[in-house]
């Protein structure tokens, strides 16, 4: 296989840039150092198309390297033929590959292999050929009967011929192929409920066409089977599969027929129907935990990247009820000032004695903001805060943050290196702070999975979905960068080329010699060599170093091409400042991008991204983005009535739809249906968590805690509009 026409086709993209990207990828260059710092080579893909394409580049090889094993062991067997070499070689997928070493795989001891043991494999080739006219079945079976090996009668040395029939029938790699695509077009997936429970109680009589089913229905009515809630079963009708079957083997007019008929028939029963029904189910599986990685990731993204809330003393809150509220305050760089406990949710319910403490440690601390983690409690607690407000002489804010996976990582040996001198539920309280005021910095320190926002996470192949999340972990990573000089090893370790061991070695060296003066410095770090230094130097800032270019995502390599455009826009070194250097694009543009990359030495995409750090340094992505949503009073369920107008924040985006907080301690639903007026494939083409969005209240079942909102405008609002 011709890879890189292959991947080129798939991906339309230029050869040249696959072959690129293909040889980076083999030299060992990440894909945060090739999306960024190669885009002459690659035409400017992403790092997503990167990783899709690496995932991609790794199947084929692993297809080729299959394809070799079945060609070698099949011309072992001795059995080899050129059409067949062809085949196989030709095959476009794992499962077509498969598909034609099936005859030849070794088998444990079949009806098939006893069969051919008693020597019944010229007869089994009799019947298939369907030549014989002008006798019977017992005359051409006769033959074959052999006490001695145990065939007793013709019929017995028929059926053996047929038990062998049945095998090379279900084995033909071309009819399963088309038993698939029918399977594919025209089977149902069938669930029934074998006990009550009412998370399943849609799929209790339940059928979908195999074609047209949702992964995340795929999804739960699996998991009703694991639980032994659902009995699951592929439905099809067998008239075309055995219209088909026949149409292929059957050949009319021969006293052998209606014998290749019926091993047609115990084929499709037997063998073929029950091997393809597990193996359609697999594909639906696979294919519906790709998706839901693919959600997963989708919003992990957002979540990483949603923007920090900067230069702010921010008051950590977590909620509980008899162990008492857990309350940590830390500076606008994160470092821990106070902490406390206070009990203004039952039993104890000392609610003047919390707001007492509170308000000391907001005057005494500056606090602008609290963040209150959305666990056991939070209800109780966010009234308690919303009171507490009103009543308070300067303006304070807050938010109700997820706190999934905060008891994971405080009850971690990270947590408890962190914060030797606190227990574990104070550790809870920095981290709801912290993840207000710098979310990827403090959610990095957290598994992806226990973030709390995929679907059937837990369901997932563990190793596809760890890679997918660390791939988007370590893409938000790179693309925000990070302060050298402040960040902990758990930052660092997602930095590009760096590992956990060269990480704790950057921090040590920071502890042991003092802040890094310079990108340089990196070199000097125990097991930091040139390729580690090369992948990660453009990822790391430091804000307050000698050579302002340390702050920028400019990489060192590029530091020449930097003081050549300074050189033809007649500049000195010193105009570059913090404030940026302005109409540097027009300056070009006079001269011509073209021209202007060739003295510098560099591509027109990489003289662009060098320009847009110049007019920008130590500029943070996520700067662009809305900032959060903070509140200062709140309601209840019971408040809600259909037709309320409100202002949410996106909290999770699943296939059916988005989960939008609204301030009431309950999520509602914006179904799919209900987030446009226009056509839309799928939510996370409009929406993305941590957006902010006006959604006006469509139902309330206070029961059942669900509350159904729209983002459609209703007749009310087009018309004020």
């Amino acid at each position: 296989m011709d890879m890189i026409a292959e991947l080129s086709k798939e991906f339309r993209l230029n050869q040249q840039h696959v072959g690129n990207i293909i040889t980076l990828i083999d030299d060992g260059n990440t894909i945060p150092f090739i999306a960024r710092y190669r885009k002459e080579m690659t035409g400017s893909c992403d790092d997503q198309v990167l990783r899709e394409l690496s995932d991609r580049l790794q199947y084929l090889r692993n297809l080729e390297k299959r394809k070799e094993e079945i060609l070698e062991s099949i011309a072992a067997q001795g059995k080899m033929t050129d059409a067949l070499s062809l085949a196989v070689q030709s095959a476009k997928t794992l499962a077509e590959a498969e598909d034609l070493y099936r005859p030849y795989r070794p088998k444990r001891r079949t009806r098939a292999t006893i069969a051919q043991e008693k020597g019944l494999r010229p007869l089994a080739d009799l019947i298939m050929a369907q030549t014989q006219r002008g006798t019977t079945l017992e005359k051409l079976a006769a033959p074959y009967v052999n006490l001695e090996k145990g065939v007793e009668s013709w019929e017995d040395a028929v059926q053996g011929a047929q038990d062998i029939l049945v095998e090379e029938i279900s084995d033909d790699a071309e009819m399963r192929k088309k038993l698939r695509q029918i399977i594919r077009r025209d089977g149902l997936v069938v669930s029934r409920a074998v006990q009550e429970n009412p998370v399943y109680e849609m799929y209790a009589e339940y059928s979908e066409p195999v074609s047209k089913i949702p992964s995340h229905r795929i999804l739960a009515i699996d998991r009703g089977e694991k639980e032994e809630c659902l009995k699951v079963k592929l439905e099809l009708n067998d008239a075309p599969a055995l219209a088909a079957l026949c149409d292929r083997f059957v050949k009319l007019g021969s006293v052998t027929s209606a014998c290749v008929k019926g091993a047609a028939e115990d084929s499709w029963k037997r063998l073929i129907l029950p091997s393809l029904e597990r193996e359609i189910r697999n594909e639906l599986t696979q294919r519906a935990a790709k998706q839901a990685i693919s959600m997963f990731a989708l919003n992990l993204k957002p979540l990483l990247l949603q923007p920090p809330v900067k230069d702010k003393v921010i008051m950590g809150f977590d909620p509980a009820y008899r162990t008492g509220c857990k309350i940590a305050v830390v500076d606008a760089t994160g470092k821990v000032l106070d902490t406390t406990v206070v009990y203004p949710t039952p039993p104890h319910k000392k609610v003047e004695e919390a707001k007492r403490e509170l308000k000391r440690l907001i005057v005494k601390h500056g606090v602008t903001i609290i963040s209150i983690g959305n666990g056991t409690a939070s209800k109780e607690s966010e009234i308690f805060v919303a009171e507490l407000l009103r009543e308070l002489e300067t303006p304070v804010s807050y938010m109700v943050v997820s706190e999934a996976g905060a008891s994971v990582y405080s009850a971690s040996k990270l947590a408890a290196a962190e914060f030797p001198e606190f227990d574990v539920s104070l550790r809870s309280a920095v981290s709801i702070a912290r993840r207000l005021q710098d979310p990827l910095a403090e959610l990095v320190k957290i598994d992806p999975k226990a973030i709390g926002i995929g679907q059937y996470q837990h369901d997932m192949p563990p190793a596809e979905l760890d890679s997918a999340l660390e791939g988007v972990v370590e893409s938000c990573v790179n693309s925000v960068g990070v302060d050298l000089n402040t960040a902990s090893v758990s930052l660092l370790t997602h930095i590009s080329g760096l590992n956990e061991t060269v990480a704790k070695n950057v921090v040590a060296y920071r502890d042991d010699n003092g802040p890094f003066q310079n990108r340089s410095q990196l070199k000097k770090v125990a097991r930091l060599g040139p390729k580690a230094y090369e992948q990660c130097a453009g990822f790391l800032r430091i804000p307050r170093g000698k050579n302002i270019l340390d702050n920028t995502s400019v990489h060192p390599e590029s530091y020449d091409a930097v003081t050549k455009l300074l050189e033809l826009l007649g500049r000195k070194p010193s105009d570059l400042t913090m404030q940026g250097v302005g109409t540097v694009s027009q300056q070009i543009e006079k001269i011509g991008w073209q021209k202007a990359a060739a003295a510098c030495g560099v591509g027109i995409p990489t003289l662009t991204d060098i320009v847009a750090e110049l007019q920008k340094p130590g500029r943070d992505i996520r700067d662009e983005l809305p900032p959060p949503l903070l509140r200062t009073d709140i309601m209840s369920l019971s408040d809600l009535k259909a037709g309320m107008e409100l202002t949410g924040t996106v909290r999770n985006v699943t296939d059916f739809g988005a989960f939008v907080d609204i301030g009431v301690h309950q999520d509602g639903l914006v179904h799919i249906s209900q987030m446009s007026d226009h056509f839309i494939k799928h939510p996370s083409d409009l929406v993305k968590v941590g957006d902010v969005v006006q959604v006006t209240v469509l139902s309330v079942e206070e029961a059942k805690k669900r509350i159904s909102l729209t983002m459609k405008r209703t007749e009310a609002q087009k018309a004020k509009a």
